[in-house]
């Protein structure tokens, strides 16, 4: 009976390990880089969100009150993702937004929390932004970009 039980436990630990890192990794990006140098280019913070999917603690970014024109772009290499005038108030406490900029993600899931998530990546670098969500604003998309503000650099638009 102990062992029947050890298996269960072992096969359900093993059931709900993230998948992510390993899809992410079998996809060829156009920018690719060592662990060593990720870390050297970025932040602690940044490091750990876009390289490992960590999550940022929420109403923390100083990019949640953004309203000028402009675009959101990866902070590890770029990418222009998302447009402010796709942006809205969640409520959630990270940046959302209802689209991206058409070609900017690739998608992935995981299953960190016990259920699968769509997971967005930069769809240049890889890195983990955040996920989408079927809560958005229904007027629109009806989808909610939850995007982590670490995971972001603000380019305003140029007059």
């Amino acid at each position: 009976m102990k062992t029947l039980l050890s298996l269960i436990l072992v096969c359900s630990l093993y059931g709900c390990q993230s998948s992510a890192q390993s899809e992410k990794s079998n996809k060829d990006f156009e920018i690719t880089k060592t662990d060593d140098e990720w870390k050297a280019e970025l932040s602690d913070m940044e490091y750990r969100v876009l390289r490992k999917a960590a999550t940022e603690r929420p109403f923390t970014s100083e990019l949640l009150n953004i309203k000028e024109p402009g675009v959101f772009v990866c902070a590890a290499c770029e990418n222009p993702l998302y447009e402010t005038k796709h942006k809205f108030d969640s409520g959630t406490g990270w940046p959302s937004f209802d689209r991206a900029i058409e070609g900017s993600l690739a998608y992935s899931s995981d299953r960190k929390l016990g259920y699968k998530r769509d997971e967005l990546l930069c769809g240049k670098c890889g890195s983990h932004l955040g996920h989408v969500f079927d809560d958005g604003p229904r007027e629109t998309t009806g989808k909610r970009h939850c995007i982590n503000g670490v995971a972001l650099d603000f380019k305003p638009k140029n007059n």
